[in-house]
């Protein structure tokens, strides 16, 4: 084969991801810059203000008066610390007892295995916004309401994740190590710790990301269960930075990247292992 030959499927490649590339960063960058700008050149551009300077851009009309301004509004920082809070707790909670309760359905055998499994794929298919009614009366009944536990709580087990982790289970897990591990003398909790918990670590990482970035960007739980304003999390505290008459775009777009920011540096970090944790739970169970 020539070399010619053997660049025509690189050359297919980059033909197709470089577009698919612009389209999904096009609209990041017109967010950035939106945020750079005063509000007279919001509408006056529809991307950089035009002007005399290089490129017939504007660019000492590019300001980072919108950043200033959020940092200094009243409880922007106490937002998102509650954010990284409740979504940092959630994923790590939720990914334990979730990796631990695929790990019993996949592995051990106890009376109802097979009705559970079952359950949890039932509990899959019903849409979260029919729970709304439901939870928030448990949460009252509980007083958990106004809590930040009332949001934590009931995101601990959720049936995606723990079906994920059984699928995970069964395609990393081998039951002959399991049983070796027994012949040694290792109780279930060790082994699940010392044993399954290792060889799922992709999967954990991965589910840890999908966690923390629901929890992160929940909008309509947080303002069912909470009623403090400064209990409220980053997301609804930027869909308030807006007045009665008024509407300032720039500082929205801010926030709005203030927000990004965070999980976007995470996702870069675990990307590696988000795309290996979903390739693990791939397997027929």
């Amino acid at each position: 084969m020539s070399s010619r030959a053997r660049k025509l499927p690189l050359l297919a490649s980059y033909a197709v991801v470089i577009p698919a590339s612009i389209l999904v960063a096009a609209p990041l960058v017109w967010l950035l810059v939106a945020s750079l700008k005063t509000s007279e050149d919001f509408f006056g551009s529809v991307f950089l203000p035009a002007g005399d300077g290089f490129l017939g851009v504007a660019w000492d009309r590019l300001t980072l008066d919108n950043f200033r301004s959020l940092l200094a509004r009243a409880g922007f920082v106490r937002a998102l610390l509650s954010s990284m809070l409740l979504a940092s707790v959630t994923a790590t909670l939720a990914t334990l007892v979730c990796a631990a309760a695929g790990y019993a359905l996949a592995r051990l055998a106890f009376r109802g295995k097979q009705a559970i499994t079952w359950l949890v794929l039932g509990c899959m298919v019903v849409p979260a916004p029919l729970l709304l009614a439901p939870g928030f009366l448990v949460l009252f009944q509980l007083s958990l309401l106004d809590t930040f536990a009332g949001l934590i709580l009931p995101a601990l087990a959720p049936a995606f994740g723990v079906y994920l982790f059984r699928q995970a289970t069964i395609g990393s897990v081998p039951k002959e190590l399991l049983e070796a591990a027994r012949i040694d003398g290792m109780g279930e909790v060790r082994i699940f710790w010392r044993v399954a918990l290792p060889l799922l670590r992709p999967m954990v990482a991965a589910f840890m990301l999908i966690t923390f970035l629901g929890m992160w960007n929940n909008f309509i739980q947080p303002q069912v269960v909470l009623q403090s304003a400064h209990k409220l999390p980053l997301a609804v505290m930027i869909s308030q930075l807006k007045d009665a008459y008024s509407q300032d775009y720039g500082l929205m777009m801010a926030g709005t990247i203030a927000s990004i920011l965070p999980v976007a540096l995470l996702f870069l970090f675990m990307q590696r292992d988000f795309v290996a944790g979903l390739t693990s739970g791939a397997v027929k169970g």
